[in-house]
């Protein structure tokens, strides 16, 4: 070959690559390290803990002197308080370390199984308070509609992540939302026939919430608000509603209506509060609470033993911790790079936020008597699990951003894509 001349080079062919087609990964980029416990969102557990040890202080001092309700044991409540936190914690701790695309795929089980605890209350549950939303195991009651919540938000949040990731679009259509409200329907429809009108408030709230942070257009928001009144003005015309869920809502108009019957908890809860002033009369030492004139006080009515005996400081700590829990989760919501962890964190801002004012709401008389439980203060295993479950999955979701693929990239160059 003369000294001239020289092989021919072929250019490299690449393989097309389809507009809107993802690159593929290479092997490198698909070796992403293990994130360590250390970068879980410290505030966020910090404030959980924090509330589930102020819980357990309160609850025994609701209780402690309340002989009929603890057998003659003071700490009989506290102990079973302290347990339901720790194996909350060992719940929490299973979801963190969890794969994320197991959580995923463990999702459409943990929904049935939250449907399935549903008909079981219907069919063999235990009546509380005029509600059938009680199993008894073993001699504890547990409460399907608490882990139903969770269920709901994750499913939800499946459905949009399954539908929308790796499209190219500015919002859900509509098959989409329609799916989201099969999949809460279901449930829905199983805890209105308890009836439990707290969680199907609690419920209904965190859906419009799922719905609005998905980017679905307004009119379907606008059309579910509309429904929703009128929903709930044909449940009162048509007698939907039993007579004591028709007259707690009359008693939360006018406590004086009743003041012996429906209007005796929002007027003993008003008491408790007001006698707490700034600084509180003390753990241990409040009239109303160690006296027993609040019903309930251990659960739904947690939050009047804290005004009471913590006085106002007391009562404004609870409510700044839980502002923390709402703010790392709607931080943790926005900085997510995929679907699902948006959604998942989005539902789960909305289902703590709307819980914790309606059980504070109901003890400052602000709102209606319902009878659900405050996030992590109130005493109850059910609740606990459920609560410690999506904090988990909270910290998941965090974990995971920080090593998905817009962790390797500058701030400014990372995009959230919307469903």
């Amino acid at each position: 070959m003369p000294a001239t001349q020289r092989p021919i080079q072929r250019p490299v062919q690449r393989p097309i690559q389809r507009t809107g087609q993802r690159p593929r990964r290479t092997t490198a980029s698909r070796r992403i390290p293990l994130p360590h416990w250390r970068d879980m969102d410290v505030v966020l557990l910090a404030a959980v803990l924090a509330l589930s040890v102020l819980g357990c202080v309160l609850v025994w001092s609701a209780t402690a002197e309340r002989d009929a309700l603890t057998g003659g044991d003071p700490r009989a409540f506290v102990i079973k308080q302290v347990v339901n936190v720790l194996i909350g914690l060992v719940l929490f701790a299973l979801v963190v370390v969890t794969d994320h695309r197991w959580v995923r795929i463990l999702a459409p089980l943990g929904y049935l199984a939250a449907v399935g605890g549903l008909v079981l209350v219907l069919v063999m549950g235990t009546t509380i308070n005029g509600s059938r939303s009680w199993l008894m195991i073993g001699g504890t009651s547990f409460q399907p509609s608490e882990l139903a919540k969770f269920a709901v938000v994750v499913g939800m949040a499946l459905v949009v992540a399954e539908r929308s990731e790796g499209r190219w679009r500015d919002r859900v259509a509509g098959a989409d939302v329609v799916l989201m409200l099969a999949v809460a329907g279901v449930p829905a429809a199983l805890i209105l026939a308890q009836p439990d009108l707290g969680t199907m408030l609690v419920l209904t709230a965190t859906v419009f919430g799922v719905i609005a942070a998905s980017g679905a257009h307004r009119r379907w928001l606008v059309g579910l608000a509309a429904a929703g009144v009128s929903a709930a003005v044909l449940a009162v015309a048509g007698g939907v509603l039993k007579a004591y869920q028709v007259d707690r809502f009359l008693a939360f108009t006018d406590p004086s209506l009743d003041p012996r019957g429906a209007g005796y908890n929002v007027e003993q809860a008003r008491i408790a509060v007001g006698n707490g002033g700034l600084f509180g009369q003390g753990l241990f030492q409040g009239s109303q609470t160690q006296s027993g004139f609040v019903p309930e006080q251990h659960t739904d009515f947690v939050f009047t033993v804290a005004g009471e005996e913590l006085g106002l400081i007391g009562a404004a700590a609870i409510v700044a911790l839980l502002g923390v829990v709402l703010w790392r989760a709607l931080r943790i919501a926005a900085a997510s790079d995929d679907v699902f962890g948006r959604m998942a964190a989005a539902g789960i801002a909305c289902w703590f936020g709307f819980q914790a004012f309606q059980n504070i709401g109901m003890c400052l008389g602000i709102m209606p008597v319902t009878g659900v439980p405050l996030p992590f203060v109130s005493y109850g295993g059910s609740s606990m699990f459920a609560g410690m479950l999506a904090v988990g999955l909270l910290q998941n979701i965090h974990l995971r951003t920080l090593s998905g693929p817009s962790a390797r990239l500058a701030p400014q160059q990372r995009v959230l894509v919307r469903g």
